[in-house]
Parts: structure tokens; sequence; C-alpha cells
């Protein structure tokens, strides 16, 4: 390895964005204040120290209402996470419409926030559908069409997927819901800041989102509820003060609020300039992969993904044995697994990738920071691993892929 490549280079190397992503300086300035000299309850209706601080939070809302294309900044409800956000959209929604509203359509490549509300929302009683997506991991719009029933009350679908990066067409399905008088749920954790997005272009009803995937603190999420055609009721999950109309009771974290809103406009400003950046970075680690490596295949569409998305199967390998390697760089298998019993990724299974095949694959998430310098010296480093490992017979993973269209060559 040359090195050269090594000169200049800050490690370790983060290629880990779509787990989280670091807080912006900028962010941190601007929430700075709010801690210390400008704080206050924004419940506190008596004193100017709650003035302000309710102040701000209304300019919170109308500022990420404005990032989504929200009509109206009361549409906003606080958080404190995506996780929370589809608990409360899912359970919400399923059962302040139960009498008459049983029945949800997701897909099998969701989030756990997703799938864990629908699966406890069938110990309830109601009846989940969850739907296959093609190998690329892309559902069939008809599909949802057809398996909308007359007592179906929600459709939920991720908008980028965490592992693969996976765009899912949101317009036609919203499209869809809206004709068949159903509300449509979004995950947009991982899409929001990175890719436009539209509710009223797109249809969706319900959309959840979070800070710390777009360089904002951690903690703070948000749910978008439409109010009108259709004003859209939900059970809360906690109840308490009454804050965010009932939604959701509970103090609001001033200072996170501040920042959410910071690190979406800040993701806004630059959003054509840096897609077009990190897509550059992702192909150009995709291209130095394929030009060093036979037999790998990369994951999930080969264009409709997030810009700094690469999800890619290393044959002959595992990609544990990789991760240990590679102490310099910050990677996911992107599997669900723990040290003591590992399981094959569903994400990647439910693209009808086998076992073997999903223990061999690498995510790399790229994001604002990252350099050509880096990319140039992770794709080498990852090239000589993988060689390495191949030949000491040590990787453990499967045999060249069997779709050439996703492989070298």
């Amino acid at each position: 390895m040359d090195p050269k490549l090594r000169v200049g280079l800050k490690f370790p190397i983060y290629l880990d964005h779509h787990a989280t992503t670091p807080t912006d300086p900028r962010v941190a300035a601007a929430m700075e204040p709010y801690f210390t000299e400008r704080f206050g309850n924004a419940a506190s209706a008596s004193h100017i120290f709650g003035w302000r601080a309710e102040a701000a939070v209304e300019e919170a809302r109308e500022r990420l209402a404005a990032a989504i294309g929200a009509a109206d900044g009361r549409e906003i409800v606080f958080t404190s996470g995506t996780t929370e956000a589809d608990n409360l959209a899912l359970k919400g929604i399923a059962r302040a419409y139960r009498s008459h509203r049983d029945h949800l359509i997701t897909l099998k490549t969701e989030h756990p926030a997703v799938l864990e509300s629908c699966a406890a929302l069938e110990k309830e009683g109601f009846r989940v559908t969850v739907l296959a997506v093609d190998r690329f991991g892309l559902v069939d719009p008809d599909d949802i069409r057809r398996a909308i029933g007359a007592r179906t009350g929600l459709v939920s679908v991720m908008a980028a997927n965490s592992e693969i990066g996976v765009l899912q067409p949101l317009e036609a399905i919203g499209r869809i819901c809206r004709d068949r008088g159903v509300l449509f749920h979004t995950d947009a954790a991982q899409a929001v800041g990175k890719i436009p997005i539209d509710v009223e272009a797109l249809g969706v009803d319900l959309l959840s989102m979070c800070a710390h995937k777009l360089y904002g603190p951690p903690g703070i999420g948000a749910l978008y509820v439409r109010n009108r055609r259709p004003q859209i009721r939900i059970e809360p999950l906690f109840h308490g003060g009454g804050q965010e109309r009932g939604f959701r009771s509970g103090s609001l974290s001033l200072p996170l609020i501040v920042g959410f809103a910071e690190a979406v406009d800040l993701c806004l400003g630059s959003l054509e300039e840096e897609s077009a950046r990190v897509q550059e970075l992702r192909d150009l680690l995709w291209a130095r992969l394929r030009e060093g490596l036979e037999d790998l295949q990369q994951n999930g569409h080969p264009d409709r993904r997030l810009p700094g998305n690469l999800n890619v199967a290393f044959a002959g390998v595992e990609a544990d044995a990789l991760i240990a390697s590679l102490r310099d760089v910050a990677l996911s298998s992107g599997s669900a697994c723990s040290s003591a019993s590992p399981e094959p990724s569903r994400v990647l299974r439910a693209l009808g990738l086998s076992d073997a095949w999903s223990r061999a694959s690498l995510r790399f998430g790229l994001g604002r920071w990252n350099t050509r310098e880096e990319i140039e010296w992770v794709a080498e480093r990852l090239i000589a691993l993988v060689r390495e490992l191949r030949e000491k017979g040590r990787g453990g993973g499967p045999g060249p892929p069997s779709s050439p269209s996703n492989s070298k060559g």
C-alpha cells in the first residue's frame, strides 16, 4: 500500500453516516445560547423566558414544515426521534380509527420501529399486510393497490432505506392512497436533508424524521401530521401536560429543537451541490472496488438510491472479518446481529440474497466531511484486505455472485 495515501488523512475515517452524523459546529453554535442565556419552557406563559422559548419553538416548526413542503408549522409534532415518531404514527392512527379501519400495510424492508409497531398492533387484534420487494428493494405500487381493502387505514413505506439506500416510489404510492381514501405514512429519517421531499407533491399524510441523521443533535425528532384535507386524528402514546396539540405530552427540549431546524436549513442550503459531491465519491469508491476485485456485487438499486449509500457484498469474505481488520474505518455490516448470535440482514434477505451473501455485505454511508483522499485510501485498504482474506481462506463468505448484472464484468 502506498504510504503517501496516509499523508494528510485524519483517522479514524467515518463512513457510517446512516447510523448517525456528527453535529455540525454551526448547529452547536446555534443551540448554545438556549442552554444558558435564552433558556425557558415553551409552556410557561406568564413570563418572558417562556414567551421567548415559545417563539423559538414556533419558528423552528415553520422552518421544518417549509423543509418538507408542509403548509403549516402546526403540523410538526416534536418527538424524541424517528422511532417514537414511527410508533406514534402507526399506533396512534391505528387506535384512533380502529372501529372501521383496522388493517395496515407495510414492507418487509421497513425499519424495526415500523415492523415491531405493526407486530405489537397485531397482538391488539389489528391486521397487517407485509409486502415483498423486488431484487433491488423496490415495492411495486400495484401490489399496494391490490392489498388495500375496505378496512385499510394506513400504508407505511420508508422513503429511503437505511441499509441499501433504495428510494421508494412515494409519489405513486401516495396517489394510490389518496384515490382509495387511505392515510399514507413514510419514515423519512434517511431522506430529509439528502433528497428533495415535498409532502404535498408526494401525497404524504404523516412523515417521521429526526435531527441526528442530518448533522443535528441526537434526541430530537418530529412527526408531520397533516391538518387539512384530511385533518388527522391520533391517539397519543403519552399522557400528561397536553403539549403538541395533545399528540405528545412532555416538556419540549428547546436547544435540541433549535438545533434541529438549523441542521435542516444547512442541509437544504447546499442540497444539490452536496448530493452531487457525495454521489461522486460513492461512485469513485464503487469504481475502485470493481477495478481491484473480482466477484463482488452491489446490493440495492443501481440508480434509485441515496447519493451517499453503497452496499457491497464481497465473495469469499465475511463482512465482520473485514470490519475487524479495518480499525481505521467506521463501517457497518448492515445486519441486525449480536456477538453471541449473528443474524443475516433482514433487508438483504428480503432482496433474495442468501444468508451467506448477506453476511458478506458491507454498508458504506458517505457524508459531509468525507474527502476523495479518504475514499481512495479506504478502497485500496479494502482491496488489499479482501485479497488477503481470500488467499488465506479465512473469509468464510459465499462463492461468486450468480447475478452478472450486479457483479463485476
